[in-house]
C-alpha cells in the first residue's frame, strides 16, 4: 500500500502577498537533509522514473503545476496533482515516482530526508518490484 499523503502547509495571507513556510519534523515527518528543484521541463517530458530505498521526500509545486503517478512496485498506483504551493505530497522510501504533464513555467520544489546517495535509488522498474515483492512491501 502506498505511505503517501497530502500534506497542508501553513498558509499566512497578507494583502502584499501569501507566505507558507516548512519546518521539519513539524509540517513534515522528517529532518531535510537535501533541497533541489526541477524547472524548465519541457512539454510532453518525464521527470523521476526511480524509487528510493532510504530516502524520504516531501514535493510541492512552487509554482504551475504537475502530475505525481506512484506505485508501491505490487498492486497499488495513484496519480496525485500538485498545483498549489501551500500543500504538497509525501511520498516514503520504496515508492515509484513519474512526474509527468508539466505546465509552462512548473517549478517542482523536493525536501528529502538524506544527502545524495547514488546507491539509494532504484532506476529499474522491475528491480524496484523485485525488491518490493521481497520486503513484503
Amino acid at each position: 500500500m502506498i505511505g503517501s499523503k497530502i500534506i497542508n502547509l501553513p498558509k499566512v495571507s497578507d494583502v502584499r502577498g501569501n507566505l507558507t513556510f516548512i519546518e521539519g519534523l513539524n509540517h513534515i515527518p522528517f529532518e531535510i537533509k537535501r533541497v533541489y528543484y526541477l524547472y524548465d521541463v519541457p512539454g510532453g517530458e518525464t521527470r523521476g522514473g526511480h524509487a528510493h530505498i532510504e530516502t524520504e521526500q516531501f514535493m510541492l509545486a512552487a509554482s504551475g503545476s504537475f502530475d505525481v503517478v506512484l506505485e508501491d512496485g505490487i498492486r497499488e498506483r495513484k496519480t496525485v496533482t500538485l498545483n498549489r504551493s501551500y500543500y504538497g505530497l509525501f511520498i516514503p522510501k520504496m515508492t515509484w515516482r513519474e512526474l509527468v504533464n508539466f505546465s509552462s513555467g512548473a517549478v517542482c520544489v523536493v525536501l528529502a530526508s538524506t544527502r545524495y546517495e547514488a546507491s539509494d535509488y532504484i532506476r529499474d522498474y522491475q528491480e524496484f518490484v523485485e525488491k518490493a515483492k521481497n520486503n513484503g512491501h
